[in-house]
């Protein structure tokens, strides 16, 4: 009989990466990026005995998106402070990219919603039944984070191409 705590750890080491990346996409930050992704697989730990198959990526992919939208309705009540210490200053150059800086404009469920169709090449209904919203839901949210990622890249894509 296969031994349940080998089989996580395989799992952990060879999908951490990827749902490290999937974090980072929801959310924009390295850091809480790698919290999110700590969260994830502590919370899998306990109940991966019952997870079967081809279902556990879909599990994973679930409870990182609930830890991440848990995350902002309990950030909404943090205290804001002016200083934070762990934030670069002026000098040091940011390394995101274009598509991470527009993709953090968005609205969370809109940024979810666009991360998990075009990202995580899900469909419509799984993205629908993993967010617990209606498809038509995702297909407007996935349509308007399109046309706002658009508005926010075209002129960047403008800049380059003159």
């Amino acid at each position: 009989m296969a031994d349940p705590d080998a089989d996580f750890a395989a799992y952990f080491a060879g999908r951490v990466s990827s749902v490290r990346r999937l974090a980072y996409a929801l959310c924009g930050d390295w850091h809480l990026a790698d919290d999110l992704t700590q969260t994830t697989f502590v919370k899998m730990y306990p109940r991966w005995r019952r997870i079967r198959g081809a279902a556990v990526d879909a599990y994973a992919r679930r409870v990182l998106v609930n830890t991440y939208l848990s995350h902002l309705r309990k950030s909404r009540r943090e205290t804001v402070v002016a200083d934070v210490p762990d934030r670069p200053g002026p000098d040091v150059p940011r390394s995101d990219d274009e598509l991470g800086r527009a993709l953090r404009r968005l609205p969370a469920q809109q940024r979810a919603v666009v991360v998990l169709r075009h990202l995580e090449d899900l469909s419509v209904a799984e993205v629908a039944d993993l967010l617990g919203v209606a498809e038509g839901t995702v297909k407007s949210q996935s349509a308007r984070g399109l046309a706002a990622m658009r508005a926010v890249l075209s002129p960047a894509v403008s800049d380059r191409e003159s």
